[in-house]
């Protein structure tokens, strides 16, 4: 059984990791994603795919991206240290 990294994300961001552009995602260090990105002895969990939805629909579109681990580091976007989710190839 596959483990999956649901994310929801907003359109442009859902476009460049479509288009191959963005190859990380960011997540602030929060204890709502300290709990769902480690395990109880603090080490990041493993995962198999990362799955993208752009909205909240059920019938919103989704893309499975290849889960290449996570570190902790600088993020451009939120400009301090947050949780970087490394994305590998489009899985099909």
């Amino acid at each position: 059984m596959k483990r999956i990294l649901f994310l929801t994300i907003r359109k442009q961001w859902f476009d460049k990791i479509k288009d191959g552009i963005k190859t990380e995602e960011y997540r602030e260090i929060k204890p709502y994603w300290d709990n769902r990105l480690l395990n109880p002895s603090n080490e990041f969990k493993e995962y198999d795919i990362v799955r993208f939805r752009n909205g909240y629909k059920k019938d919103s579109p989704c893309i499975d991206m290849e889960f290449k681990g996570i570190t902790i580091g600088l993020s451009p976007v939120f400009k301090k240290q947050t949780y970087i989710i490394h994305l590998g190839k489009r899985l099909e």
